[in-house]
């Protein structure tokens, strides 16, 4: 059993411990040492991955060739490349652990017997969902209302075990900064 996940799907629906033994039947554990890839642009997206320990990135390359994190997942949070899953085509997208991670894999094509097994997990998704959603949309308002100062110091707060545990140049990725403008900022604190 996966007493992460449990626990985790536990905060959002019921589910016994038959029906938690049930889950994780369908849950592939993988181990990733530091910066492994477990997604790359074009390749299809077939799975999602919750995150038991350690940390994800998931980014897209720019046109001029710099890395651009759209997301971090840490643990008890799900990553996937969704516009792949959903619609069947190549990601645009890298998804790549950033620091030695202990990830819990559930392939797409298994999704519908999940739920025939535990119709409580399509609530759960989508309740994770509803949540991921709201957090993104949180995000394009700071992107807008919030200088790029701002930006950094509203994360820092809410956030500050996280900011301490990644690399500065992805933290300023994230946030839509040069990693030497991130460390002007930081020296003023």
């Amino acid at each position: 059993m996966y007493p992460t996940l449990t626990q985790h799907v536990r905060q959002f629906v019921s589910l016994d411990e038959t029906e938690a033994e049930t889950l994780t039947r369908f849950a592939r554990p993988i181990a990733i040492k530091n910066k492994a890839y477990l997604l790359k642009e074009g390749q299809h997206c077939k799975t999602e991955y919750f995150v038991e320990q350690g940390c994800l990135r998931k980014y897209f390359i720019t046109d001029k060739g710099t890395e651009q994190i759209t997301q971090f997942a840490l643990e008890h949070w799900w990553l996937a490349d969704y516009a792949s899953l959903l619609y069947n085509k190549p990601s645009q997208f890298y998804i790549q652990s950033v620091e030695p991670s202990t990830v819990l894999c559930f392939d797409i094509d298994q999704q519908p017997r999940l739920f025939d097994r535990l119709p409580q997990m399509e609530r759960y998704f989508r309740l994770i969902a509803l949540k991921a959603n709201a957090a993104a949309q949180q995000r394009i308002k700071f992107l807008h209302d919030f200088s790029k100062e701002e930006s950094y110091r509203h994360f820092s707060q809410s956030f500050p075990a996280f900011v301490q545990r990644i690399p500065q140049y992805m933290l300023a990725s994230y946030l839509g900064l040069t990693p030497e403008y991130l460390s002007e900022i930081r020296k003023k604190k």
